[in-house]
C-alpha cells in the first residue's frame, strides 16, 4: 500500500523521527510512505504532491494544523483529491475533544474553537485516531502513531557521563512537570553533575511564539532554572535526540498535563527507553504499568517530594542497579511497539477492517 502523511514536518520538532522510521519500515514490508509536498525539500524524507495515488491519506495533526510547504489550511482542495474512505485523521495533540483546561494546559482557548476544529476533522474523515488506549470520545479509535525501534538501543554504561540529567523536548506546557524532577534533585544539586534541557523555550521565548499568540504555552521560571544551574541547549535534529539523551545518567519522561490527562503516548515515550540512560517516569503509575510493564514501576518518580528525593538519590548512587529494569522495558517495547507492528495496524485501518488488535 502507498500511505501519504499530510503533516508539518520539521527536523528538530514533533514526530520527525517517527516519520523517518515509518518510511524505512514501510520499505521493509513492501509498502511505501510519503509526505505530502514537493520532492527534495528535506533530504531526510520522501515527498510527493500526488495525493490521488495514495491508498490511504493520514492527516497528522500535532503541534500545528498548518502545512509547511504550501496549501496552509486549504484542506478542502487537498481532501478532494482522495475519496473519503481513504482519508484518516491522527490527532496527536488531543485537539479532537471538547475544550480541556487543566494545570495551565489547554487544547483550545474556548468551546467555539473546539467545536470548529472538531468540525474540520469530521469534514476530512469518518475515522479519527488518537495515540491513547482511552479516548474520551466514542467515535475515536486508539492508534499509537509513535513507536519503538530496537536499532535505536544504546548499550547501558554509566561510567563516563557528561551530564547527571539530560532532557530533550520543548518547554511547551512542560515547565511544571519538569519542576517536579528538579525539586527532587535540588537537595543533592551540588553533588551531582551537569543538567541540560534541549529544545525550544527553556531559556527564552521561541521567536515564532508571539505571532502564533502562544507565549503563555512556554512559561518557565528563569530564576529557578539558573539557581539549579540548568544548561539550556537549542533544538537539535531528530537524528541526535537519542544520543543527546544518552549523555545523562537520567533522562525524565514527562508529558504536558493535557497528555497525561488523556493518557497519550508521544515520541519520547519510546525514544527515551532506547537511550544510554535511566528513564525516570514522571507519570501516573497505572499508565506506566499499562504502557511499559510491571518492571518499569520502579522507575516512576513518586509524587511525594521526600520519596522522590530518595528515588533520585538512589538512581544517581547506584545506576547499575536499574539496568535490568531498563532492559526488561526495552524488551516489551520491541515486542509490542515496533514500527513494523504499527505499519501492520495501519494497513488494517486503511483496509477498512473492524478494530484490529489494539496495542
Amino acid at each position: 500500500m502507498r500511505f501519504m502523511f499530510v503533516y508539518f514536518i520539521a527536523e528538530d520538532a514533533g514526530s520527525a523521527q517517527d516519520v523517518h522510521n515509518y518510511i524505512r519500515a514501510a520499505e521493509a514490508l513492501g509498502h511505501e510512505v510519503v509526505l505530502y509536498g514537493r520532492p527534495g525539500v528535506l533530504p531526510s524524507f520522501r515527498f510527493s504532491p500526488d495525493v490521488g495515488s495514495a491508498d490511504a491519506v493520514f492527516f497528522i495533526f500535532e503541534w500545528t494544523t498548518a502545512l509547511r510547504f504550501g496549501d496552509q489550511l486549504d484542506w478542502a482542495r487537498l481532501a478532494s483529491q482522495a475519496p473519503r474512505h481513504k482519508r484518516f485523521v491522527i490527532d496527536c495533540d488531543g485537539a479532537y475533544n471538547e475544550m480541556i483546561h487543566l494545570e495551565g494546559d489547554l487544547n483550545h482557548r474556548d468551546p467555539v474553537s473546539s467545536r470548529k476544529w472538531m468540525d474540520v476533522c469530521e469534514s476530512l474523515a469518518d475515522r479519527i485516531l488518537q495515540p491513547t488506549l482511552h479516548p474520551l470520545k466514542p467515535n475515536v479509535r486508539p492508534f499509537f502513531f509513535h513507536a519503538y525501534d530496537p536499532a535505536w538501543e544504546r548499550p547501558l554504561d554509566f561510567s563516563r557521563k557528561e551530564y547527571a540529567m539530560t532532557y530533550v523536548g520543548h518547554a511547551k506546557f512542560r515547565y511544571f512537570p519538569m519542576l517536579r524532577v528538579l525539586r527532587a534533585i535540588e537537595p543533592m544539586r551540588d553533588s551531582v553533575g551537569r543538567i541540560a534541557v534541549v529544545g525550544h523555550g527553556w531559556s527564552e521565548m521561541p521567536p515564532w511564539a508571539s505571532w502564533m499568540k502562544i507565549e503563555d504555552y512556554f512559561y518557565t521560571d528563569q530564576a529557578y532554572l539558573k539557581k539549579m544551574r540548568v544548561e539550556c541547549v537549542p533544538p537539535i535534529p531528530f537524528a541526535e535526540v537519542i544520543d543527546w539523551m544518552s549523555k545523562g545518567v537520567v533522562s525524565p519522561v514527562i508529558y504536558r498535563p493535557l497528555f497525561s490527562h488523556l493518557r497519550f503516548v508521544t515520541c519520547r515515550t519510546f525514544e527515551t527507553v532506547a537511550a544510554n540512560t535511566i528513564p525516570l517516569f514522571g507519570l501516573d503509575p497505572e499508565y506506566v504499568r499499562e504502557i511499559y510493564g510491571e518492571p518499569a514501576l520502579e522507575l516512576v518518580l513518586p509524587k511525594d517530594l521526600a520519596l522522590a528525593e530518595e528515588k533520585v538519590a538512589d538512581i544517581f548512587g547506584r545506576p547499575d542497579h536499574y539496568v535490568d529494569l531498563v532492559m526488561a522495558t526495552r524488551k516489551r517495547m520491541a515486542e509490542r511497539h515496533s514500527f513494523e507492528a504499527r505499519l501492520r495496524e495501519m494497513v488494517e485501518i486503511a483496509s477498512g477492517g473492524n478494530d484490529a488488535e489494539r496495542v
